[in-house]
């Protein structure tokens, strides 16, 4: 599987999007660069998967990914599979903002479709 290397080292990237991971469980909703977005929505969409299996070796390798959050995972595990249940993936939206001011970089924001009422 092809993915980016983001011009970090293997155990600095895999920090990184399990970091943008968790914050966008706990928020629904993240403002980061169009290239990390792309990365992150394939965790996300990873993690909300082990949520609906519900299985104790899934609910293992969410607390492993996510840096043993207990309440990241359960939150995946008890709200977001639930709200995802009838779900087949895709649960993550992409809006397109405008670049980066220092760098150009092309900002996004990333958010969970289906956003909980609050």
């Amino acid at each position: 599987m092809a993915y980016r290397k983001l011009g970090r080292t293997n155990k600095h990237r895999r920090s990184m999007l399990a970091n943008l991971t968790i914050d966008l469980i706990n928020n629904e909703k993240i403002t980061t660069t169009e290239t990390r977005a792309k990365e992150v929505r394939k965790f996300v969409d990873k993690m909300i998967t082990y949520g609906k299996d519900g299985s104790l070796v899934s609910r293992r390798k969410a607390i492993a990914f996510l840096h043993n959050d207990d309440k990241v995972v359960k939150k995946v595990f008890d709200d977001l599979a639930v709200r995802y249940q009838n779900r087949n993936g895709g649960y993550t939206r992409i809006l397109k903002l405008n670049e980066r001011r220092g760098d150009d970089a092309l900002m996004v924001i990333l958010e969970l479709v289906e956003k909980d009422a609050k």
